[in-house]
C-alpha cells in the first residue's frame, strides 16, 4: 500500500493566542486534551462518544482550520447559511506532512441538502450527478463516489444519520478505497459501531475523561449495543 503523505500529521494549540480553559469549548475535557496536549492524527482517526461530549466540536474546527465550510463542502467552498461554530478553530493549529494533499472535504449528514443545493446553485465546470433527485443516503454515498478519485482530507461528522447498515459498510469501502490509493486521509466522528470498526482505524474514544485510545470490543458503544440487541427488554422497561 503507498505511503500516505497525511494532510494533517497533528493537531495543537496555536501557542500565540491560547484559548481561555475556562471558556467554551475549552471546558470540554476532549477540548482542553487537545490544547494542553495535541493530537496526533493517523491515516484513519475514528472519534467515538456519546452526545454533546465534543466530537462534532472537535471535527468541524479542524475542517474550518484546513479552509473547509463550517456545513460542509470543499476547501475554500465557502458555503454557509447561519453561523454557529465555535471560536476553536481560531486557537489551533494544523501541523502537515511535506508533499500531502491540500484540498478535502467535510461532510455533515444533517447539513447536506443545503451543500447540495449550494453545489446546483455554484456549478462547477464538469458534470456531476444531481442530488436532490436520489434519497438522503444514496445521495450521500454518490457524492463520495463523485469524488473519490481527488486527493485530500475527508472529515465526516456522524456520517451515519444518512445511512442505513448496508450504506455504513458501503462507506467504508469507498473511504477505505481512498486511503489505501496512498491519497486520502479521514477523520470521522460516529455513533455507530458499524463504522468504528473501520479497518485499521486508530479509535479515540471521547468523554468526560477527555480522549483515549480504545479497541473496538471495548467501546462503550459496542458493548451497550451489544447488550441491548441480547436482551432489548432489559433497557426498554426503564422507560415506562
Amino acid at each position: 500500500m503507498p505511503r500516505t503523505r497525511l494532510p494533517i500529521r497533528r493537531v495543537e494549540e496555536y501557542a500565540p493566542d491560547p484559548l481561555p480553559r475556562g471558556v467554551w469549548p475549552a471546558t470540554l475535557p476532549p477540548v482542553r486534551q487537545l490544547l494542553d496536549e495535541g493530537l496526533d492524527l493517523d491515516p484513519v482517526t475514528v472519534l467515538v462518544g456519546d452526545n454533546g461530549v465534543g466530537k462534532s466540536t472537535l471535527v468541524e474546527a479542524i475542517a474550518i482550520a484546513f479552509g473547509m465550510g463550517p456545513e460542509g463542502g470543499s476547501t475554500m467552498s465557502g458555503h454557509t447559511t447561519r453561523a454557529s461554530e465555535s471560536a476553536l478553530w481560531e486557537h489551533i493549529l494544523l501541523v502537515r506532512e511535506p508533499g500531502a494533499a491540500k484540498g478535502g472535504f467535510f461532510l455533515r449528514a444533517e447539513t447536506m441538502h443545503g451543500l447540495f443545493t449550494f453545489l446546483e446553485e455554484h456549478p462547477g465546470a464538469r458534470p456531476e450527478p444531481v442530488f436532490h433527485e436520489r434519497s438522503h443516503g444514496e445521495s450521500f454515498l454518490d457524492f463520495v463516489i463523485d469524488r473519490a478519485r481527488w486527493p485530500g482530507l475527508w472529515i465526516l461528522d456522524e456520517p451515519e444519520s444518512a445511512l442505513s447498515f448496508s450504506g455504513c459498510l458501503a462507506l467504508i469501502g469507498l473511504l477505505q478505497s481512498i486511503v489505501e490509493s496512498g491519497v486520502g486521509q479521514v477523520l470521522m466522528s460516529t455513533h455507530s459501531p458499524v463504522l468504528a470498526a473501520f479497518p485499521g482505524a486508530t479509535v479515540l474514544e471521547v468523554g468526560e475523561w477527555g480522549m483515549r485510545r480504545t479497541a473496538w470490543a471495548d467501546l462503550d458503544l459496542v458493548r451497550h449495543q451489544k447488550s441491548f440487541l441480547e436482551s432489548p427488554e432489559r433497557y426498554l422497561r426503564h422507560l415506562e
